[in-house]
């Protein structure tokens, strides 16, 4: 998943333009049989997607994030009586298994579609999945 060590990676990300785009552009990669397709997205959402990672200088401190995330150990936590919905995209089907063991997440959807920006890569699978899970709770 995200294995770049922040402090490896974060200096790519604070330094340089291109380093961040490279970063965020490896994001938008989506797996297909026998490897990776580019993103089918529009440029000017990518570039903006970019931009605000690039003048926030927050490209290092969202690549600790991952990294501590990743190899910290903890499990997840959901609060109890909280509602909560998790729409996931373009993933392995075991990720319920993984951070949901014990059905604590009210609402859980799977699309194949998508990826890891699904507001630009799927809007309307998301939106309709934000109403779904919104409808739930009123």
């Amino acid at each position: 998943m995200h294995n770049h060590r922040p402090d490896t990676i974060g200096a790519a990300l604070t330094d340089s333009p291109v380093g961040q785009l490279a970063w965020i552009a490896e994001k938008f990669k989506r797996r297909t049989t026998g490897g990776y397709r580019a993103p089918d997205v529009d440029r000017d959402q990518l570039l903006t997607n970019v931009s605000l990672y690039w003048f926030t200088r927050s490209g290092a401190s969202i690549a600790q994030f991952y990294y501590e995330s990743e190899h910290s150990g903890a499990g997840m936590s959901m609060t109890p009586g909280v509602p909560s919905g998790w729409a996931v995209f373009d993933t392995h089907p075991l990720m319920r298994r993984a951070m949901d063991p014990w059905r604590a997440i009210g609402h859980w959807s799977e699309f194949t579609e998508g990826g890891h920006f699904p507001a630009m890569e799927e809007p309307k699978l998301l939106a309709d999945d934000l109403r779904t899970f919104f409808r739930s709770i009123s």
